[in-house]
This record gives structure tokens, C-alpha cells and sequence, in this order.
């Protein structure tokens, strides 16, 4: 067995009571898998699975098989609840490691919670409104939309895409490189043009979020990271175009793209290799719900056109929370949104809350 092993259970059992990010853990059989791990590629990298059904999933397999170890199934939002119930673990509700008043988000809600404290430094997620670059965001991690249809995707509907939920971009990177057939990554080429929209033409954006993403764009650009051009994103508010997806009238997602903001998204990436934005319009509400306010305004547009899209810790809002920010890049490009992310990071590094490590 491996020591990164044993230090995960050990991180897992000493947390998790508080942090209810798990809805198991399984000690005894990661350690027999641990056996002969090490001779493969990912030689015994403790990771975690989102819900009980993500050992299942084409990622987690492909993981077990480059030599990644399953360590446990990560919380989603319990039976019976609203999808505003973001996470219900062994122990109780999934808290937020910033804040235990506040929510994680959803509904990989364990597997970042579980990456940001430091119990594993990767966990599987999906992602069909934002479910994972949302709770990346809000636990102050790397979270990763894969471009649809690049991986089997667990919904009906096409809507949910696989994601992973890391430590940095780096160790993403580890995902991609044995999930994704023909991996190769592409470093970015400095500086980075990017277009930046604070709202997506219809969002209303919570100040302190805004300040703080303005804010990181600022530090990227100083660095010389990134090169802002000018222009924006004007799109209208895809919530009523997802509600019909999601209901089962899945030509809605073709006609959104062909339509007047899919044509103007396109475009747009067409001329510039990186749209950013913030990640959820407002800081994690309490664990009551976030009443009228739809914390996936700015990230579902990306599920109905398909385009991969990434959440990078951006800093913290005066609560104490950590805010996101959002990375989207043309249909089939992850591994070069991964390269200018891993670049962004340098400049703003992934954050740790007390106890993680």
C-alpha cells in the first residue's frame, strides 16, 4: 500500500465527522487495490467518486486502470430533496471548509469539499448547469467541465458532461491524460488573448464577486498571463432553453446553438481563444437554499453549447469565501484550456483552508 494512501483514510476519518463529504469510504478495499499500484502510471493516487453510482463510471474506470485508487463515493444532494439541497454525506450535510454555515455547492458537492481539504487531490464530478465548476468555485478549487460529448456522459439528456474537481490544473491534468484517449497537452503561448465579461450580458452579479474576479483579470494581465481584447459576451439568460432540455426536449440544445446567442458564442471564440467570466453570480448561501437566485446563471449556457469550461480560484469575498473564475474555450480544446490554466494559476494559486495541509 501507499503512503499517499494511508494519508488520505487517515485525513478522511480525522474530517469527514465535521465536513460530511463522503457518503462511504471504503478502507479495505483501496488498500487491496493498492497492491501492484504502484508500477502503473498513476502509482496508487488516492481519488474520490462522485456518489455511490461514480465507481461506475467510465472515468473512475479508466483511473482503477492507469493504477488511481478509489478511496470512497463522494455526497450528492440526498433522496427526495430539491436540487438546491447540495449535499448530504454519512454524517450528516455536506459543509463548506471556509465556512460551516454555507453550502459547498452542487452537486459535486463532496468531491470538492473532499479536494479542498486536502483528503484527496482529485474526485471525479459531472456537470450538466455547473455542477461542478460551482462547487469549485465556492470550496476554492480547480474544477473542469469536459466538452460534450468528448466522454460518455451520464445523462439522458446530453447535458451533463464528466468533469474532475483537483487540487490545481496540474494535477487535473492527470485525469485527462488517462481518462481521454490520445491526451497530448499544450502549454499556452504568452500572453493569453482573452475577452472578459462580468455578467454574460444578463447576470446580475453580486459586487463583491465582481470586484474580486475584476480584480484576479487585473493581476493576470499585470503578470502578463493574459492579454485582454477588447469586446465582451452579450447572451440572453438560457435558463428557460435548459429547463426544456432538462425536461426531455433535447432539440432545444441544437436550436439554442444555431440560434441568435449561439451563433454570437461562437463567433466570439472564434476570434479570441478565451472567454472569462465569474463562476456563480453571487458567494455560497446558507444551507437553507439561495431562495430566488440561480447560482448556475453564468454556467449553464456553457452545458447547452457544449463548450469545455473550467472554474480557477480567484480570490475571496469579504465572508470569507472563496469566488471563482470562469475559463471557457472552443468545443474539443480542454487540453489547451488546461495549459492556459495551469499558466493562470502560477499567478493565482489555489488556496487552502485551515487544517487542509
Amino acid at each position: 500500500m501507499t503512503s499517499a494512501l494511508e494519508t488520505s483514510l487517515a485525513r478522511i476519518d480525522e474530517l469527514d465527522p465535521e465536513l460530511c463529504a463522503f457518503t462511504e469510504v471504503w478502507h479495505e478495499e483501496a488498500r487491496r487495490r493498492a497492491e501492484g499500484a504502484s508500477r502503473l502510471p498513476l502509482a496508487g493516487l488516492p481519488f474520490a467518486v462522485k456518489g455511490r453510482a461514480g465507481i461506475r463510471s467510465y472515468a473512475a474506470g479508466r483511473l482503477i486502470a492507469a493504477g488511481g485508487i478509489p478511496v470512497g463515493a463522494t455526497s450528492v444532494p440526498g433522496p427526495g430533496t430539491a436540487w438546491q439541497t447540495w449535499g448530504q454525506g454519512a454524517h450528516g450535510p455536506t459543509v463548506n471548509p471556509w465556512r460551516p454555515d454555507r453550502t459547498p455547492g452542487g452537486s459535486s458537492a463532496g468531491s470538492a469539499v473532499a479536494v479542498a481539504a486536502g483528503m484527496v487531490e482529485l474526485a471525479t464530478g459531472s456537470d450538466g448547469a455547473g455542477s461542478v465548476r460551482i462547487p469549485a468555485a465556492w470550496c476554492g478549487v480547480f474544477g473542469l467541465k469536459t466538452t460534450t460529448g468528448l466522454l460518455p456522459s451520464p445523462d439522458r439528456t446530453g447535458l451533463a458532461s464528466p468533469g474532475v474537481l483537483a487540487s490545481s490544473a496540474a494535477r487535473a491534468e492527470s485525469f485527462l491524460r488517462h481518462v481521454l484517449d490520445g491526451y497530448e497537452p499544450r502549454p499556452a503561448r504568452l500572453p493569453i488573448p482573452a475577452v472578459y465579461s462580468p455578467d454574460l450580458g444578463f447576470a446580475t452579479v453580486d459586487p463583491d464577486v465582481a470586484r474580486v474576479t475584476r480584480e484576479a483579470v487585473d493581476r493576470l494581465v499585470a503578470s502578463g498571463v493574459v492579454r485582454l481584447l477588447p469586446g465582451s459576451c452579450a447572451l440572453t439568460d438560457p435558463a428557460r432553453t435548459w429547463a426544456a432540455v432538462r425536461a426531455g426536449r433535447t432539440t432545444a440544445s441544437a436550436e439554442w446553438r444555431e440560434g441568435a446567442d449561439g451563433r454570437a458564442l461562437d463567433a466570439l471564440l472564434a476570434r479570441v481563444p478565451l472567454l472569462l467570466s465569474p463562476v456563480a453570480p453571487t458567494p455560497p448561501h446558507g444551507h437553507e437554499g439561495p431562495g430566488d437566485v440561480y447560482s448556475t446563471a453564468l454556467t449553464w449556457a456553457f452545458n447547452l453549447s457544449g463548450h469545455p469550461a473550467a472554474s480557477l480560484p480567484a480570490g475571496f469575498t469579504p465572508d470569507g469565501c472563496p469566488a471563482g473564475l470562469q475559463l471557457v474555450t472552443r468545443r474539443g480544446t480542454d487540453a489547451a484550456l488546461l495549459g492556459m490554466a495551469r499558466a493562470m494559476e502560477r499567478v493565482l494559486p489555489a488556496p487552502r483552508p485551515r487544517g487542509a495541509g
